[in-house]
């Protein structure tokens, strides 16, 4: 299988005379792809060689779904999503048991925004070509293209042309009116920043609305940093209290999941007025009916408010009950995180270590994140100030895309030459998923620090003399919590057995030495290996949600 990324230029068409390899390279390089992620094997080795020699960067992977992660990454970060290209067996061979035969086409068209197999190699280019139109059109989204086996040795002869920009939407003004409207009339108003308005290129209207409005914002996981988190009007210090109080909420490219509490009480005001901006339809009323819908491109639709928030003169007030409320909860979260942060006890816990990350890493920094915990307080923790620099486990909550995520990333700011880093924030059930990628970043020489936040366990570990002590009562199937994984295993010795520089990290000094040496290292990658307190937790939390247990 292999993932496509696409770059966006403009092009002119091509013509085809050659065998089915040259063919589907040439196509790709035609709709301006620019990366492969994948992991060949008969026939498409040829496939990833043909690409390579139409100018596509290929990136070996050792596992496909981290693959495809890399490709996910990749289109987040410049803008256009993943085309997946698999093999399949001849036709011919269709429901005759044929190696590895399965009904791939209709399994993708489930998860996927397009699937097809092209009829013919004739129809190979325009395929490719409706695959990546469909993959940026409207809401992003994967598409899927299976060749089979018998179409490998065949010539093609066709001309195809470069996929047209999306079209560019603007909301109802009507609409756009009343929203400003209910803007004004609120007494608690809040903005929530989506990963779509990070995907729509909103920063810079977004950061001229916020200043000329006066709202206060929060953002996301994945909209971290379309604003910055140091940004005078951010409370995302003081989410819980923002999301139960706030009275209109302009909801720019988030949805209303679970990620949001989908809207609903208790952890929203039953009577909030949603001002819903999405780019797909299917989205709007989603849990919760919006008092206004805005559907379109989000950086046209907050062009169209800031105008007339610009025309009106309106401001939200500073001196409101409203932003006290805010800022009083700001504070008070504040001192309870300083006070764990502050801890010298040995181990240390997660408050103490993402203090010190955070002092250390440079603010141009694109941060990768994954786990229960480590994800969770490190999002609270560690800043983001620019757009697409925080990728994390996303909508799914799926784990093991953190590595896959940081060698996109890292193939990006190569290629770019802008001397980035890319820092990977890793749980130690986290990087059990895909552990292996560090190989790939020893292999492309790529620097990317890991830090991975090791208390043995998923959400929590035991130590290791608990362990031992445990392996003498018996089988450890048998009696070893569900949760445990191996005390201290040194994940940094696997980075160093296979080219990279690994670090064991038990006390403040050790990390912060670790991480000024990985961070001025730009020739291999490094792990960091931090052994926490097993027992080490969040803070109280006031609505547990998906935290919660019955042990």
């Amino acid at each position: 299988m292999i993932a496509a990324f696409c770059k966006r230029f403009s092009c002119a068409g091509a013509k085809y005379g050659s065998y089915f390899y040259r063919a589907m390279g040439e196509s790709l390089s035609l709709q301006k792809v620019e990366y492969m992620f994948g992991i060949v094997g008969v026939p498409i080795i040829e496939v990833a060689m043909a690409a390579q020699a139409a100018g596509i960067k290929y990136v070996g992977m050792r596992n496909e779904q981290a693959a495809c992660y890399a490709a996910s990454a990749i289109g987040y970060l410049t803008g256009r999503p993943v085309v997946v290209i698999g093999g399949s067996s001849d036709r011919n061979q269709e429901t005759a048991g044929a190696f590895q035969e399965f009904p791939q086409v209709e399994a993708c068209r489930l998860y996927s925004k397009f699937s097809a197999r092209p009829s013919s190699l004739e129809a190979i280019p325009s395929v490719i070509e409706k695959a990546v139109r469909t993959s940026m059109y409207g809401r992003p989204g994967a598409c899927y293209v299976d060749i089979a086996g018998d179409m490998v040795n065949a010539k093609v002869d066709r001309i195809v042309s470069c996929c047209p920009p999306p079209p560019v939407s603007l909301a109802d003004h009507g609409a756009v009116t009343e929203a400003i409207s209910v803007l004004k009339a609120a007494k608690r108003p809040l903005v929530i920043i989506g990963k779509g308005a990070a995907h729509g290129r909103a920063e810079i209207a977004l950061r001229k609305f916020v200043k000329m409005s006066g709202l206060p914002f929060l953002p996301t996981p994945m909209g971290k940093g379309v604003l910055p988190d140091d940004h005078p009007n951010c409370v995302a210090a003081a989410r819980s209290r923002a999301l139960l109080q706030a009275d209109v909420v302009l909801l720019l490219g988030a949805r209303l999941n679970w990620i949001l509490h989908f809207g609903l009480p208790p952890r929203f005001d039953p009577d909030v007025k949603v001002i819903q901006v999405d780019l797909c339809a299917e989205e709007m009323g989603n849990n919760v009916r919006p008092a206004v819908a805005l559907l379109g491109d989000i950086n046209a639709i907050v062009t169209q408010l800031l105008e007339c928030v610009h025309k009106d003169g309106w401001k939200y007030p500073s001196d409101t009950e409203w932003w006290s409320t805010l800022k009083d909860k700001i504070v008070a979260n504040a001192k309870i995180s300083k006070a764990l942060a502050l801890q010298s006890t040995l181990p240390m816990n997660y408050y103490t270590v993402f203090h010190h990350v955070s002092q250390l890493l440079p603010h141009d920094c694109i941060i990768v994140s994954e786990g229960a915990n480590t994800m969770d307080i490190g999002r609270t923790m560690l800043n983001n100030y620019l757009p697409r620099h925080r990728l994390d486990a996303g909508t799914f909550g799926t784990m093991g895309v953190g590595l896959g995520f940081a060698i996109a990333a890292a193939a990006v700011e190569r290629s770019r030459n802008k001397g980035r880093r890319i820092v990977c924030v890793e749980g130690d059930s986290a990087f059990g998923f895909s552990g292996m990628e560090v190989e790939t970043m020893c292999r492309y020489n790529l620097p990317v620090v890991i830090i991975v936040v090791n208390n043995n366990g998923i959400y929590s570990g035991v130590d290791p003399e608990t362990w031992k002590e445990m392996a003498k009562m018996g089988d450890l199937t048998a009696i070893a919590p569900p949760v445990t994984l191996l005390p201290e295993a040194r994940y940094d010795k696997i980075m160093a057995a296979l080219g990279g520089r690994g670090f064991l990290v038990r006390t403040v000094e050790e990390l912060r030495s670790a991480l000024q040496l990985s961070l001025s290292d730009w020739e291999k990658p490094s792990l960091l290996n931090i052994l926490i307190d097993p027992s080490s937790d969040r803070k109280q939390q006031e609505f547990p949600w998906l935290t919660r247990s019955n042990l």
